[in-house]
């Protein structure tokens, strides 16, 4: 059944029912949207990012067309999609704004981000390490930046407003896969020091200190999201020449490996922080789901952009870039369409819904 936006949902019940019910209905709304999920709050890589990296030293952007080209307004924001991503989804559903802006964007201020922030950064990983092949921001830096907004959120609405806006938002962590794909498996010094299950181990260990400090701060609503089929990404497939271009199945099974792990580490973090409420998301199913039979969900390929698939990014040119994005999986060889990122939160939403309300 497909979930209408409230505002949609609101007009549709109005021409069906008496007024009075209405106004019920819309009473009920107003409590659910005011007393639970305040704000929608945004740490990891470029699943997530809604243009940090745009004002940040890296070469790795996507501030330009066609980025963003089936965005609002047919501009890009430094989503690393042809519209909107994930987060944005989610602060629609929980009656928030449709998107969620970058906490570094110059065009937002504190208002702004009252009620959703994004501090991710595309490219960044659980490892420091992850960070330093993109030269991107890390994710203490990620921690730092939102220590400094608590601070103005206190300033902007009052200490306590704020304090009870903190605690009530609800956190989205989305990273990992830079980790494995542009870290481990690149680097000799990360292959010399762990086997892949160490590794794995090493990054759930730093993914538990991460989610402890937010709770430290106050935090205790977090939804974390595992990783994607990476054996599957265009760009892997496209390198996997003796493999006839199929997904990489050792990537797949890594993923699988780790997801198991953070299961394990949502488990044992619930038990042991009084008051968090910490869910464990769960995107390798459906985008497995997508991917081998995009026809099911009314795409018919795979990728958008068509040239050399060797490449990260779209390039600012981009001459192959197909006429609608809607009927492919990937938008560029690392990142989904806009129309995949929506099947994605849809399929975990009744659940992100009922958890944290």
């Amino acid at each position: 059944v497909r979930r209408l936006p409230r505002h949609k949902a609101i007009m549709a019940y109005t021409y069906t029912t008496p007024w009075l019910l209405v106004v019920a209905e819309l009473l009920i709304l107003v409590s659910i949207t005011e007393s639970k999920v305040p704000a929608i709050i945004v740490f990891g890589d470029s699943t997530v990012d809604a243009g940090n990296n745009n004002v940040y030293p890296t070469l790795l952007k996507s501030n330009f067309r066609p980025y963003g080209r089936d965005f609002a307004g047919g501009r890009p924001t430094g989503r690393f999609s042809n519209g909107r991503i994930p987060p944005d989804f989610i602060s629609e559903a929980f009656g928030l704004k449709p998107t969620v802006p970058a906490y570094l964007d110059p065009a937002y201020n504190i208002s702004d981000f009252a009620t959703g922030v994004c501090f991710a950064s595309a490219g960044t990983g659980y490892d420091n390490a992850t960070s330093d092949v993109f030269k991107v921001i890390p994710m203490w830096k990620e921690l730092e930046y939102y220590k400094e907004y608590q601070n103005k959120l206190r300033a902007y609405v009052g200490k306590d407003k704020a304090n009870e806006i903190l605690n009530e938002a609800l956190y989205l962590m989305s990273l990992g896969t830079n980790d494995f794909l542009e870290n481990y498996y690149l680097s000799p010094k990360r292959q010399s020091q762990f086997t892949v299950q160490q590794y794995e181990d090493f990054l759930i260990g730093l993914a538990g200190n991460f989610i402890r400090e937010l709770y430290s701060l106050g935090v205790r609503k977090i939804s974390l999201t595992g990783l994607p089929p990476m054996g599957c990404l265009p760009l892997e497939r496209t390198i996997n020449i003796l493999g006839k271009n199929e997904c990489l199945e050792k990537f797949n099974n890594v993923a699988l490996e780790f997801n198991g792990k953070l299961n394990g580490l949502v488990e044992r973090l619930n038990k042991e922080l009084p008051g968090l409420r910490l869910l464990s998301t769960d995107v390798y199913k459906i985008l497995d789901q997508i991917i081998k039979k995009p026809s099911l969900y009314g795409e018919k390929g795979m990728l958008c952009y068509r040239q050399i698939r060797i490449s990260y990014l779209c390039n600012k040119l981009s001459p192959f870039t197909c006429s609608d994005a809607n009927k492919y999986v990937f938008w560029d060889a690392f990142h989904p369409t806009e129309k995949t990122n929506h099947i994605v939160v849809n399929s975990f939403l009744d659940k992100l819904l009922a958890y944290f309300r």
